[in-house]
């Protein structure tokens, strides 16, 4: 297992997304990106769709990125890597004196892939993109930054976006408080494609972050890697993003865990599991469930479902466990 100190270095050593960026103060993604490279190693292609990690990224004529990198449109991710990837795989099967110049100098040499996702390029306009991928067994890794909206074009609300959160597109007012549905569980539907690998992690735990995935560049087929990225769009001050990320996972709101050629093993298990109220009230986007019984009544669906799901995740862990 890697230290702190050993990450960092690595981190440091490779320099594939560098500092000083225009992404907003706080932000999560730039932490979450330089620990997943740093975990695929030196030859690596990216894949990135359309969104914050993007503009902010690759403003012209500047770039943050120090590896092969393919920008895309929202939807197209994950099919633009799959190319990519078969268009190695092509090259790999070829008699040497037949390539060209730089297919020689890939022959024989381990190139990774993964593209990169916010969860509205991911959970929502780029779903079928990923589904086909996925289902083709493509041999890459997909990680999405969750920020829980469409936060690069104004905080709208996409499938991710949790119960009562207050975005553009659904905002708190007399008649409805904020997003009326529970968010959809993304990982549940990368696994029905029978994948190998997926995991859940946090920015908070980079460590945590890195293990995973280490293990999903190791694995032969598709892997998935949902990652809790907070956003100042949260209305949550912008030195608190590992705080509430932290607290996403004492909560269990956000439970860090992975499955592994089907088994579940849960990662982090709080000590003393705190309320769901905890992870929602220093966020402005929830301030409004806490001033009336109607708002009441959402926390209370959000920590039932919240208790419903870890529930179900603990018994997925013993279950798949079994000798």
């Amino acid at each position: 297992m890697i230290t702190p100190k050993e990450l960092a270095k690595k981190i440091q050593k490779q320099e594939a997304f560098a500092s000083g960026g225009r992404w907003c103060a706080g932000c999560a993604f730039p932490m979450i990106v330089r620990t997943i490279l740093a975990a695929a190693g030196e030859n690596v292609v990216v894949s990135n769709a359309t969104g914050c990690l993007e503009v902010t990224s690759t403003i012209y004529p500047y770039t943050s990125w120090g590896v092969p990198w393919i920008h895309n449109t929202f939807e197209n991710a994950a099919a633009t890597l799959s190319g990519a990837e078969a268009a190695y795989d092509f090259i790999q099967k070829q008699d040497e004196k037949n390539l060209p110049k730089f297919g020689k100098e890939l022959k024989n040499k381990k190139v990774k892939f993964v593209a990169f996702g916010g969860d509205g390029g991911t959970y929502d306009i780029g779903l079928q993109s990923l589904s086909g991928a996925l289902e083709r067994g493509d041999d890459f890794v997909y990680v999405c930054y969750d920020n829980g909206a469409y936060m690069n074009t104004g905080n709208q609300r996409s499938s991710a976006s949790p119960l009562g959160s207050s975005t553009t597109t659904a905002p708190a007012g007399k008649e409805h408080l904020g997003k009326e549905e529970l968010r959809k569980d993304l990982l549940k539907i990368a696994l029905a494609h029978n994948i190998p690998y997926v995991a859940q992690g946090a920015v908070h735990d980079l460590i945590d972050l890195y293990n995973k995935a280490e293990k999903a560049f190791s694995k032969k087929g598709p892997a998935v890697i949902d990652v809790l990225s907070p956003c100042v769009n949260w209305k949550i001050a912008p030195g608190t993003t590992m705080e509430i990320s932290r607290i996403a996972a004492n909560t269990c709101f956000w439970p860090l865990y992975e499955v592994d050629e089907g088994k579940y093993k849960i990662t982090y298990k709080p000590s003393k599991k705190l309320k769901v109220e905890e992870f929602l009230k220093p966020q402005g986007r929830f301030k409004h469930l806490f001033k009336n019984a109607k708002g009441k009544k959402i926390i209370e669906k959000t920590q039932k479902e919240v208790d419903r799901r870890w529930e179900e995740l603990q018994e997925l862990e013993i279950f798949t466990n079994r000798k």
